[in-house]
């Protein structure tokens, strides 16, 4: 197609600029040759000189009307030459500029996106619960916890973050160390203080066994909501919830 006037860019452009290594002289060389002054911008201790009166330049050849020192900064912008390139500037491109689903995860450096927040918390010694009662687990200890967002010390929750919300892989468990047979053991997801979700296991009539109760879902949560887990069984007396199978877990998705 055929343009009337300067044709439509097709590629970034900025002025080429020439430090010197400056000393007592008045004769430098250009890097690219000029037709007169007029083609360059000279500086001198940041300071601008004006063309013909401060100096003269011509093809390769800049010549000053006073001789420089050592000590001073000079360098010139040539207005009449221009870098064209086919990569944008430095700092220059915003996501408004990248297509949507542009950039793959080989061009990600490791650890650039990753599932967080994300924690791990659990028992560090048995919890005992009433029978027929559902009662927070006091999680008191954390394998990772990469926002700090789970308090493992006083109200054993988790809190999504300020601009972490969206949604979560949660897993959850809660082992009881005994049960009567035909009894049952069940945990569940308290979201903002409310029931949410539950697992539950029954000991059948042959065993005396413990309860292990365990359960994975995605939850879509807001900044602010908190999630917490309860243990409830109906043992018909106390009965303990095991460390070493009571464990709360959950990590944010990322791209869903």
């Amino acid at each position: 197609m055929s343009y009337i006037g300067t044709p439509p860019s097709n590629a970034f452009t900025s002025l080429l600029k020439q430090d010197f290594s400056t000393s007592a002289t008045t004769g430098y060389t250009l890097d690219h040759a000029v037709n007169n002054a007029n083609d360059i911008a000279l500086f001198i201790n940041f300071v601008r000189q004006e063309p013909t009166a401060g100096y003269a330049a011509s093809g390769t050849t800049l010549t000053l009307t006073s001789a420089t020192a050592s000590s001073d900064d000079m360098y010139c912008v040539y207005l009449g030459q221009a870098l064209q390139t086919v990569n944008p500037p430095n700092v220059s491109v915003g996501t408004a500029q990248l297509i949507d689903g542009a950039v793959t995860s080989a061009k990600l450096a490791s650890g650039a996106v990753a599932n967080t927040p994300a924690f791990s918390a659990f028992l560090t010694n048995s919890q005992t619960l009433s029978t027929n009662t559902w009662t927070k687990l006091s999680l008191d200890n954390e394998q990772w916890d990469t926002d700090s967002a789970f308090d493992s010390s006083t109200n054993y929750r988790f809190t999504v973050p300020s601009g972490e919300g969206g949604k979560y892989l949660f897993t959850y468990a809660g082992g009881t160390e005994s049960l009567t047979s035909t009894t049952l053991a069940q945990i569940a997801l308290y979201k903002n203080g409310s029931f949410l979700d539950s697992s539950i296991t029954r000991s059948y009539p042959t065993t005396t066994t413990g309860g292990y109760p365990h359960k994975s879902i995605v939850l879509d949560l807001s900044v602010g909501n908190y999630i917490e887990l309860y243990g409830q069984h109906t043992k018909g007396s106390n009965c303990n919830f095991d460390p070493r199978y009571t464990f709360l877990q959950a990590q944010k998705l990322i791209g869903v």
